[in-house]
């Protein structure tokens, strides 16, 4: 409806609203920020979004204690995250931090546009698209059994790298876990053998038992000494060609362990295969006169094979800041993941390449001279002790 009045001839005149004034002007206009903001607000709340945020988890010291659930009393008990029994074993005063990345987000769960906005601008988070942690053909539960599958494997292989640099011989044989369709060696061996010697030469690692296969060739027979329930027995195996023309016995494998004495590792409700070093380091500590830490506060991830090989892992940056967090100014760092350390490392924070044990007990061991971050980092070079920044320039030449 238009409202009129009437000129002085008593003719219909359109009527002019008012203008309003500056005041008024700017309290609509923020009226209707603040309206837009209050719907974008809503909206990003409401939708979700196909992300995952990677961020800075739980801290554990191998050298000290964890809580965990006792099934007599459903009560939590502390306990030694690392125990050991039937060897001597030494006291301990300095600190070997394993770090852990928290995951918010999952195909059942989703997160916010809200949420992934701000952790964009959040350098110790880290935002991933949902198919990279949740694959569309693998549920939440499968995903936790093989995190959980990998963290078993990871503690059994710690041990073995850790018994293996003090002298003792774990290895029993390796282990047959199961067989390829076109597979002869099925027609003589069985899930659960565990072969010992291959014409004569043990194998202590998957690795090396395929390169003994290789040696011998498609379609040569070779000799073999294996266990069955305990029991010895020698067979023949020939070895073929698969699709990609590797000489294989067509077996699943994995490494037989006979250890001398029993070592525990307790860790609930953490899995994956990123914590082997720190528990191996752990491991060597206590069964060490001496304190191999020097009393310092030492954070470090890394996988590790029973030969004490070092392997990258995922989340580093977040695992920086974990350690930051706890206080610890010294970092261990497989060196392969050196590329995605750089240029990430909080204040305070030296962090150190390492591609074996060995390289890590020798950083350690560099580090009883130090006590901060700013002097072993000063010192470093001239002691041959790799830091991050110096493996990522090399690679980069």
């Amino acid at each position: 409806m238009t409202l009129y009045t009437t000129d002085n001839d008593g003719l219909p005149v359109e009527r002019q609203r008012p203008k309003a004034t500056p005041a008024q002007r700017k309290w609509r206009w923020g009226s209707s920020l603040v309206a837009a903001a209050v719907i974008l607000t809503v909206a990003l709340t409401a939708t979700p979004a196909p992300y995952v945020i990677e961020r800075p988890g739980p801290t554990f010291d191998t050298l000290g204690t964890v809580s965990i659930d006792d099934p007599d009393t459903e009560k939590k008990q502390k306990v030694f995250l690392i125990s050991i029994d039937g060897a001597t074993t030494y006291p301990t005063t300095g600190k070997l931090n394993l770090l852990t990345v928290y995951v918010t987000g999952s195909p059942d769960s989703m997160l916010s546009w809200g949420d992934v906005i701000v952790s964009w601008f959040d350098e110790s988070r880290a935002v991933l698209p949902m198919d990279a942690i949740f694959p569309p053909d693998e549920d939440s539960d499968e995903r936790k059994e093989q995190d959980t599958a990998l963290m078993v494997n990871s503690q059994q292989d710690a041990i073995a790298a850790a018994l293996t640099h003090e002298g003792y011989d774990v290895v029993r044989g390796i282990t047959v876990a199961g067989f390829a369709d076109e597979s002869p060696a099925k027609d003589v061996l069985r899930v659960d053998d565990i072969i010992q010697t291959v014409n004569g030469i043990r194998p202590t690692s998957v690795q090396q038992l395929r390169d003994l296969i290789a040696e011998v060739g498609a379609g040569n027979v070779m000799s073999a000494q294996i266990l069955r329930d305990d029991s010895p027995m020698d067979v023949l195996l020939t070895p073929y060609a698969n699709d990609e023309g590797d000489v294989v016995l067509g077996i699943g494998a994995g490494v037989a362990f006979d250890f001398p004495f029993d070592v525990t590792i307790r860790l609930d409700d953490v899995g994956g295969p990123s914590a082997g070093m720190m528990f191996a380091l752990g491991i060597i500590d206590k069964l060490t006169p001496g304190d191999i830490t020097s009393g310092l506060n030492i954070s470090g991830t890394g996988t590790i094979d029973p030969d004490g090989n070092v392997g990258p892992i995922g989340g580093i940056r977040q695992k920086l800041f974990g350690a930051q967090g706890i206080g610890s100014p010294f970092f261990l760092a497989p060196a392969d993941n050196c590329d995605q350390v750089v240029g990430h490392i909080p204040d305070g924070l030296a962090v150190f390449a390492v591609s074996t044990l060995d390289e890590a007990l020798n950083v350690l061991d560099f580090l009883s001279d130090h006590t901060d971050a700013t002097s072993a980092l000063a010192a470093a070079e001239e002691n041959d002790i790799r830091t991050c920044d110096v493996v990522a320039a090399s690679a980069s030449e």
